[in-house]
């Protein structure tokens, strides 16, 4: 086995833990994600926790998914293909990152 399919096996492990405890958690997960749990009590009761946590838990499966297939293609093709595997994921993660409270969190107001 190459070092790209491991790679891409390791990331794809993490993000399906990181799946598994978002699928578990379910509302309660909220307080995993970053950023959200720094607000307030009161700053948090103002946002839709279910949606959230259903947000990210699709997001790791999304991820999740990405590293599986890249791992595979890895083995049978090339070890390079990893490197297009964590592009794709990078793409993916910096698509969802905000600076800013309001518009990391502002579509889940209710």
């Amino acid at each position: 086995m190459n070092i790209g399919a491991i790679s891409c096996l390791i990331m794809g492990s993490i993000f399906a833990i990181m799946w598994i405890i978002f699928l578990i958690l379910k509302e309660k997960g909220s307080m995993l994600i970053s950023g959200f749990n720094t607000l307030t009590k009161e700053e948090r009761e103002k946002y839709d926790k279910a949606r959230m946590s259903a947000d990210q838990r699709n997001s790791f499966f999304i991820w999740m998914l990405v590293f599986t297939i890249g791992a595979i293609a890895s083995y049978i093709r090339s070890q390079y293909i990893s490197i297009i595997t964590f592009a794709i994921w990078l793409f993916l993660f910096f698509k969802n990152v905000h600076m800013n409270t309001e518009k990391a969190f502002g579509k889940y107001r209710k």
